[in-house]
C-alpha cells in the first residue's frame, strides 16, 4: 500500500491522557546509565526518590496515553507504511519547562511533512508531539522525531524540504565523555515503554540482521545527555533546554559510548561513537543551554 500524502498529512489526535511519577523516572534515569556507581552523590538526585530531578530526555517516553472524553480519535498517520523498512532517523527535544517528578499530562499529535526521496530512496515522515501539563495546560516539551520508511518512497510527495541536520564544527572537540553500557542494559530501558523484542530477543536480532540485540537508540540518545549533563550542566539537567540528534549506526549492549562535544555559547554540538569499534552512533547532536 502507498503512501497516501493527503491523509497523512491531515492526521492529527488531540487531547491524549496519560501520567507518570518518580517511579518512572528513576527507571528512566538508571536505564540510561546513572548511579552505575552507587557512590556518586552527583547522580543520587536522578535515582532516589529525595529531591528528584527529571532527564530532560525522559520527555520521550513519557505514555501517549489515551484520548480523553469527548476528544476526537485521530487516524494512524503511519498506516500503510512497511514497518519492516522503518527506522529512527532523527529525534528532537524542546524542553519549555522543567519536566516535573510526576504530572498528569495532555498529549497532542500532527504529522509536519513527508518527502518523497524516490522508488528506491524511500519516504522521511516528521511528526510532532506536544506534551503539555494538564493541571495548568503549559507546555512540558515538544518532541519532533523523523522516520526513515526505506521501502515506501515512489508515492509521488514533495521531494525537498526535509529538514537538514545540524552541522558539527571542523575543529577538535572541546570535551569528550565515556559512558559505558551494561551488557544487560537493553532490559533496563525496555521497562521505560519499548518493548520491541529486537532489543532483548537474540532470534529476533538474529532474523532482523543482527548478531544479537541491539541497544535502543533512544538510550544512546539518554546517554550522550547524561554525558552532557554531568560535564557542561555540571549536574544540572534544568539547563538544558533543547537536545537533537540524528542516529547513525546501533549499539549493542555492553560497548562504551564516548562523546565529543563542542561549546559555542548557548549552544553544545556533539557526536557519539564506540570506543570499541571506533563507528558513530549519534551525529549531528546539538544541545541548547539555557542562559
Amino acid at each position: 500500500m502507498a503512501i497516501n500524502y493527503e491523509q497523512m498529512m491531515q492526521s492529527k489526535t488531540e487531547g491524549l491522557e496519560a501520567s507518570y511519577g518518580d517511579r518512572e523516572v528513576m527507571l528512566y534515569a538508571l536505564g540510561v546509565g546513572f548511579q552505575r556507581d552507587p557512590m556518586n552523590e552527583r547522580e543520587l538526585p536522578f535515582t532516589y526518590e529525595k529531591d528528584l530531578v527529571v532527564v530532560p530526555t525522559f520527555a520521550t517516553v513519557i505514555p501517549t496515553g489515551r484520548p480523553r472524553a469527548g476528544a476526537a480519535a485521530g487516524s494512524n498517520p503511519m498506516s500503510g507504511i512497511n514497518y519492516l523498512m522503518v527506522v529512527h532517523g532523527e529525534q528532537r527535544v524542546t524542553i519549555h519547562k522543567p519536566l516535573p517528578p510526576a504530572a498528569e499530562v495532555v498529549s497532542d499529535t500532527r504529522v509536519l511533512g513527508v518527502w518523497d526521496k524516490g522508488k528506491d530512496k524511500g519516504a522521511i515522515i516528521v511528526n510532532e508531539r506536544v506534551i503539555k501539563e494538564k493541571s495548568t495546560g503549559d507546555k512540558l516539551a515538544t518532541l519532533v522525531g523523523t522516520t526513515f520508511a526505506r521501502g515506501d518512497g515512489g508515492f509521488g510527495g514533495p521531494k525537498d524540504g526535509a529538514p537538514e541536520p545540524h552541522q558539527l564544527p571542523t575543529r577538535k572537540p572541546d570535551l569528550v565523555h565515556e559512558c559505558d553500557t551494561r551488557a544487560d542494559q537493553a532490559f533496563i530501558y525496555a521497562l521505560s515503554g519499548d518493548r520491541n523484542p529486537l532489543h532483548r530477543d537474540p532470534a529476533v536480532a538474529k532474523r532482523a540482521g543482527f548478531p544479537k540485540p541491539i541497544l535502543h537508540g533512544l538510550c544512546s540518545f539518554g546517554t550522550a545527555c547524561r554525558a552532557v549533563i554531568s560535564t557542561i550542566c555540571d549536574y544540572d539537567p534544568k539547563k538544558i533546554t533543547s537536545f537533537d540528534v540524528r542516529f547513525s549506526s546501533p549499539v549493542f549492549p555492553g560497548e562504551t559510548i564516548v562523546t565529543e562535544m563542542w561549546v559555542d555559547g548557548e549552544v553544545v554540538s556533539y557526536r557519539s561513537r564506540l570506543k570499541e569499534r571506533d563507528v558513530v552512533v549519534l551525529n549531528n547532536g546539538r544541545c541548547t543551554i539555557a542562559k
